[in-house]
């Protein structure tokens, strides 16, 4: 279940940051990292979206990397939250996403092996 939630999130994620159906990305972007990365916030959102969805992909391929990516993934969007006010409750929910992935790469890593070996 793990596995698949991984898998799933973040590739619809990434392909919304394409459509901006859910909300409006760019307006969770932070402006300093808006002005760190070149072009527009737009662009930017661009670019994240298919980080996640890389990174989704790798999950389904191989959770107990995957998991590690989507946990330091987690963690950069943390912080960019974290600089903008009232954002402080997407950011908490991150955080226990974080933990939900560092458990499906631990879990993977744990049993990786022991159906091929069944």
């Amino acid at each position: 279940m793990l596995r698949t939630g991984f898998t799933v999130a973040p590739i619809l994620f990434g392909l919304d940051k394409f459509a901006n159906l859910l909300v409006d990305w760019p307006g969770y972007l932070a402006p300093w990292i808006n002005g760190l990365v070149p072009g527009s916030a737009q662009a930017a959102v661009y670019a994240v979206g298919v980080i996640e969805i890389v990174a989704g992909i790798v999950v389904a391929l191989a959770p107990r990397f995957g998991g590690w990516l989507v946990a330091g993934w987690l963690a950069g969007i943390i912080l960019n939250l974290l600089t903008l006010p009232g954002f402080y409750d997407v950011a908490l929910r991150d955080f226990g996403l974080l933990l939900g992935a560092v458990a499906l790469a631990r879990l993977a890593e744990r049993y990786h092996g022991e159906r091929q070996g069944a």
